[in-house]
């Protein structure tokens, strides 16, 4: 057996281990659910939103604001 094939598998090998290894702990991580707000309602949970625009272009198309 010539080295660069030896080499070219020994690659292989450890590609597809680090590939395998990456997988599992993709399918078996169990993410926290995250909850925004228990009972609130949305008039406080808009009250931190910036009164004016961050930026500089596009008025307030993508801008949230708190009407009012």
């Amino acid at each position: 057996m010539k080295f660069e094939t030896l080499i070219l598998r020994s690659l292989f090998v450890a590609c597809m281990l680090v590939c395998g290894l990456i997988l599992v702990a993709m399918v078996t991580t169990k993410p926290t659910p995250v909850q925004l707000t228990v009972n609130s309602p949305v008039s406080t949970l808009l009250a931190s939103a910036p009164s004016s625009c961050a930026l500089p272009i596009g008025g307030n198309m993508v801008c949230v604001q708190a009407a009012g």
